[in-house]
């Protein structure tokens, strides 16, 4: 009987980058109404290994995806008399039990999250697309840029630096910065000229706001500044955003402390504002840059049987894997895909829809200090690979 709304028939897991070729993954899918039936299914079929697994409703759509250090284990869990709430409500929509092992524990983490963004199934709520909303901070808007906050940057910007997940912190922060580097804030329609454009019949020209005559802007909009000097600012603001300097935030702490120590506690409390706020936005893009300057390598997890497996793990997240090369043609496709992989141009910022991933890399290998001993940097996974 069709449906108001038609639902996406599942049709097997697919190819994926977070399994190496050639890793012969196990596929099982037991299928019934019957909860006894699927628990049976499992118990004789189920294996004792990392993987993922799923649950098909009665149209065939994958409604939740799970993974699991032992597929056998977690799905039998499922059907215990302790099992959590939503886990019974899940199984009371399953028509259909499958699942894919994969060679780890890691590798199932990658996996499950892939899957959740592919298919969106319903009853999961973390990794799912959109279950957080990102903003970036933004350079541009020609002719005179200033920085804004962006759901989604365009492309034709200056600079693009996040994503933060708080679009108010962010523009307060973006203010901050537009007040300390003297930029305009206005709208678009606003009509800009600069100290050096010539007129035939010279007028006199007011800002278009009040914040030229507080010393929190330059007027571009009223000759207030050359263009070569509004640019001198736009490139110290980038300066500050991409952690070279640290004036505005050293600045600030010193003219807070003076006005503290003069008793000024409304202008010491003002600059504590603008303080925090830049310097939440300085933290927040410092970590962005170390988790993906930092996480660039190559991790691999020992097998019980077979070479190791190599996630290379790129920006700080999971690019790509393969087998630990032991023969001469394997070093040579295994150089090949290192070329592919860490020489390749991405992009300046990090998108939204890898923001989940990137956070679950650095999860693991804060969760398993112990892993971080085994980490092969990328010169050195080529040198082995020559």
């Amino acid at each position: 009987m069709a449906t108001l709304f038609p639902k996406h028939v599942f049709e097997g897991f697919g190819p994926t980058p977070s399994i190496p070729a050639g890793f012969a993954a196990l596929l099982g899918r037991v299928r019934s109404r019957d909860a006894k039936k699927l628990r049976q299914g499992v118990r004789e079929h189920g294996p004792k290994l990392p993987g993922v697994y799923g649950m098909l409703g009665r149209h065939g759509d994958l409604i939740y995806v799970g993974k699991a250090k032992s597929l056998r284990h977690r799905l039998m869990s499922y059907f215990r008399e302790s099992r959590d709430p939503k886990a019974g409500r899940i199984l009371d929509h399953t028509h259909t039990l499958i699942w894919e092992t994969v060679p780890d524990e890691f590798g199932a983490l990658v996996r499950e999250l892939e899957l959740i963004r592919q298919h969106r199934p319903r009853f999961n709520v973390l990794g799912q697309p959109g279950h957080r909303r990102y903003t970036y901070v933004c350079l541009g808007r020609s002719p005179a840029p200033y920085a804004y906050v962006a759901r989604q940057p365009t492309g034709r910007e200056l600079a693009i630096y996040g994503p933060l997940t708080s679009s108010h912190l962010a523009w307060e922060a973006c203010r901050r910065l537009n007040d300390w580097y003297r930029l305009r804030d206005c709208s678009q329609s606003q009509k800009m000229h600069f100290a050096e454009q010539g007129e035939l019949f010279p007028q006199e020209r007011t800002p278009g706001c009040l914040r030229f005559d507080i010393g929190t802007c330059s007027a571009p909009c009223a000759g207030g500044c050359r263009r070569d000097q509004y640019a001198g600012q736009i490139r110290e603001a980038k300066a500050f955003l991409d952690g070279r300097d640290k004036k505005p935030l050293v600045e600030l702490t010193r003219q807070m402390t003076e006005a503290a120590v003069a008793m000024q506690f409304e202008r010491a409390a003002s600059l504590r504002d603008r303080l925090r706020d830049l310097q939440w936005l300085s933290d927040r893009l410092t970590w962005l840059r170390s988790a993906r300057s930092d996480n660039t390598f190559v991790y691999p997890i020992n097998q019980a049987t077979g070479p190791a497996v190599w996630y290379l793990i790129h920006r700080g997240r999971v690019a790509a894997t393969c087998h630990a090369p032991t023969r001469k043609p394997e070093r040579r496709s295994v150089s090949q895909l290192l070329t592919k992989v860490f020489e390749t141009d991405i992009t300046p910022y990090v998108p939204a829809q890898q923001v989940d991933h990137i956070l679950l890399v650095s999860a693991w290998l804060r969760k398993h200090p112990e892993e971080q001993a085994g980490i092969i940097s990328v010169a050195a996974a080529k040198k082995l690979c020559e």
